[in-house]
């Protein structure tokens, strides 16, 4: 990873349209003094399933791959993250390890930020806070949904088999 000249958050054109880019001017300040820019090579793995988490990383632009391995070895595309997403936010909060790998498909550019630094933020900057709250509820709902639609569309073939054959009867 090479270092990029540290853009400020307040020069971004696309701020305005990313959920936690869009702060207030005094915590935009303060997030842009904690985070570290730098340009990732496409291929490149931001942070690896089962790691320590030690920050979270915010896509400016490019995109992530973010995949999971099954207990066989196997990678499971979970989905792709683009530009403006947080990563590894649940992990970083919580203290675990990442439940992810992040694998770049593109080079990008990544704002990344320590832990610590992140809950220091967070205690100062409340607006901020609720942000991430929004960022993990959002989270969550998207893994129900994934859940019930891969559980749902496997209970539902028995069911729609057994209707079908007495439509036919």
């Amino acid at each position: 990873m090479e270092s990029a000249k540290d853009q400020s958050c307040f020069t971004c054109e696309l701020r305005p349209d990313r959920v936690f880019c869009d702060l207030p001017a005094e915590a935009l300040q303060d997030f842009d003094s904690i985070k570290a820019t730098t340009t990732v090579p496409r291929g490149a793995t931001l942070f690896a399933e089962g790691k320590q988490a030690r920050g979270i990383y915010v896509l400016c632009e490019g995109r992530a791959k973010l995949s999971v391995c099954s207990e066989n070895g196997k990678r499971l595309m979970l989905r792709v993250a683009g530009p403006g997403e947080v990563l590894g936010l649940s992990a970083s909060m919580s203290g675990k390890p990442y439940e992810v790998t992040a694998e770049m498909m593109d080079t990008s550019q990544v704002a990344f930020v320590r832990r610590k630094e992140l809950l220091h933020f967070l205690k100062d900057h409340r607006v901020a806070c609720l942000q991430v709250v929004h960022l993990l509820s959002q989270d969550l709902h998207q893994a129900y949904d994934r859940v019930r639609s891969i559980g749902l569309s496997r209970a539902r073939r028995p069911h729609l088999v057994h209707a079908a054959a007495a439509h036919s009867n």
